[in-house]
This record gives structure tokens, C-alpha cells and sequence, in this order.
């Protein structure tokens, strides 16, 4: 995997998110911001897609649990080839064929979410169906840390844990934010790593920011000896890259207008620079 190739990409999605989201006046930047580096390295190191066999049944599968932030994967979709710059333009609008949450019309796209704490049930679901067929494909799943206050994950992470499905690789955006504050002053989750672990889950601990990290931590997904699910607990920070959006509770769903979109386009410019 080519460290740099990945960062410039991440530079680039970055700024086509913030400018969907400036474009229709709304959108979960932070949400998405928390999670560029991760969206770039599967899609653009780890897993294996084909934007001309879209539906190939040995394709691996993703799943954006915490679905605000498919904003981000939009700009990685199209520059691989699975739709047009025209397509992306119709973001947020009526009619449009790309929205906030995503949907199975659009090509690449494996889950259509929205309400949270479904999308790991979905991607176990996934996993079980290929272990059971012996399939070699792979199921990819980002979650984010708010949804683990939804009962329906840690059913989820017990069945997959208890299934060993060894084919299942969750990413754990913990930016330690939710909509109406932090995680750990509201029910703290702490310790998370000792907890999954403890439903029969192989977990690494990450920096969810770094590529070279989350490359190295990923590399060997398809030759690992553990037979159980993996998780890597990504830190994070909730609208990494624009200072003033940076774990601020109150910008979440929010997208900057007027002088503080400007200045959020000038940080996204010199992001990782």
C-alpha cells in the first residue's frame, strides 16, 4: 500500500465532503471528518471492489453502520468509477440519486441505513452467510462509539464473537462524541478494548487518524490465524482537520456557512501538509 497515494486521497475526499455538505447548508461534517483516513485505507488499500462488477459475488462487503457519515464514502465511490461527478451533484437534492444515508440504487453501496445500530447486525449477517457458504469474501463494517449505547450492538458483537466469524472486520470510530455530548459523561464505555475482547473478539487499538497505522494494522486481514472477529478501536477526533469543528458537540449536523466555510476550506486545503 502506497502511504502517500492514500493521504492525497484523503486530502481530496475531505474536500469534496466538506463542499456537498457547504453546497446544500447541512450535513454531518464532524461525523464524517472522524473517519476519512479509515474510509481511504479500505477502499483504497485493504478491500477489494470492482466499480465494473459492482453486484460480483466475490466482492467484499461494506457496511457504514453510522451512516451520517456516508458523505465521506460518496467522494471515494466516484473517484474509483462507480458513478459520475453528475450523479454527485444531486446530493441533498429532491429527486437526487445520492442522499445523506445511503441506498442499495446506488452502485457500491451494500446498506442502506440511516437509524443507528443496525448496520453491525446487517454486516454479521453478511459474514455468517459467507463462513456457512465457505466463501473467501470479506465484510467491512465502521461503527461509531454513540451507537454502542444501542442494545442491538452488543447482541450483535456477542453472535458474531460466539460464531468466531474470523471473516468479519469492524473498525471502531471512537471519537468519543455523540450528538448531545461525550460518551463518557453521559454512560461511560470505558474500558471498551477489555470489554469487546471479552465477547470473543481479537482487538487492536489504533490511531484512527494515522494511515500508516491503519494500514499496518489491516495489512493481514485475509491471513489471520485467529479465528475471531476483528475490531480496531480507532481514536479518533469528531471533525478532524477544522480547528473550530474539532470535538465541538454543537456542530454536529452542522455544515460551516459564510467566513467559517471559508476558513474550514483553507484547513481542508493544507490538511496533512
Amino acid at each position: 500500500m502506497e502511504i502517500g497515494y492514500i493521504q492525497e486521497k484523503v486530502q481530496r475526499a475531505k474536500k469534496e465532503c466538506l463542499e456537498l455538505c457547504i453546497n446544500v447548508g447541512s450535513g454531518h461534517v464532524t461525523s464524517a471528518f472522524s473517519c476519512a483516513e479509515i474510509i481511504c485505507v479500505l477502499y483504497y488499500g485493504i478491500m477489494r471492489v470492482n466499480p465494473k462488477h459492482p453486484g460480483a459475488p466475490e466482492r467484499d462487503r461494506f457496511i457504514m453502520s453510522k451512516n451520517h457519515g456516508m458523505v465521506m464514502v460518496y467522494p471515494v465511490l466516484k473517484d474509483i468509477g462507480f458513478f459520475s461527478q453528475e450523479t454527485m451533484e444531486t446530493f441533498g437534492m429532491n429527486g437526487g440519486l445520492i442522499s445523506p444515508h445511503s441506498k442499495l440504487s446506488v452502485k457500491g453501496v451494500d446498506f442502506a441505513g440511516g437509524s443507528l445500530g443496525i448496520g453491525l447486525g446487517v454486516a454479521c449477517g453478511m459474514a455468517y452467510a459467507a463462513a456457512c457458504n465457505q466463501e473467501k469474501w470479506l465484510t467491512f463494517c465502521i461503527i461509531g462509539d454513540g451507537e454502542l449505547y444501542e442494545g442491538s450492538m452488543w447482541e450483535a458483537l456477542m453472535f458474531a464473537g460466539h460464531h468466531k466469524l474470523s471473516n468479519l472486520v469492524v473498525v471502531l470510530d471512537r471519537n468519543r462524541l455523540c450528538m448531545t455530548g461525550l460518551t463518557e459523561s453521559m454512560v461511560g464505555l470505558e474500558p471498551l478494548d477489555e470489554k469487546i475482547r471479552n465477547f470473543g473478539w481479537e482487538v487492536r487499538v489504533v490511531d484512527g487518524h494515522s494511515v500508516p497505522e491503519l494500514c499496518d494494522t489491516l495489512s493481514d486481514v485475509r491471513s489471520r490465524s485467529v479465528k475471531k472477529p476483528l475490531c480496531i478501536l480507532a481514536n479518533t477526533i469528531k471533525g478532524k482537520g477544522i480547528d473550530f469543528m474539532e470535538g465541538n458537540p454543537f456542530m454536529h449536523g452542522v455544515a460551516p456557512t459564510g467566513e467559517k466555510a471559508e476558513i474550514a476550506r483553507k484547513q481542508v486545503e493544507n490538511y496533512g501538509k
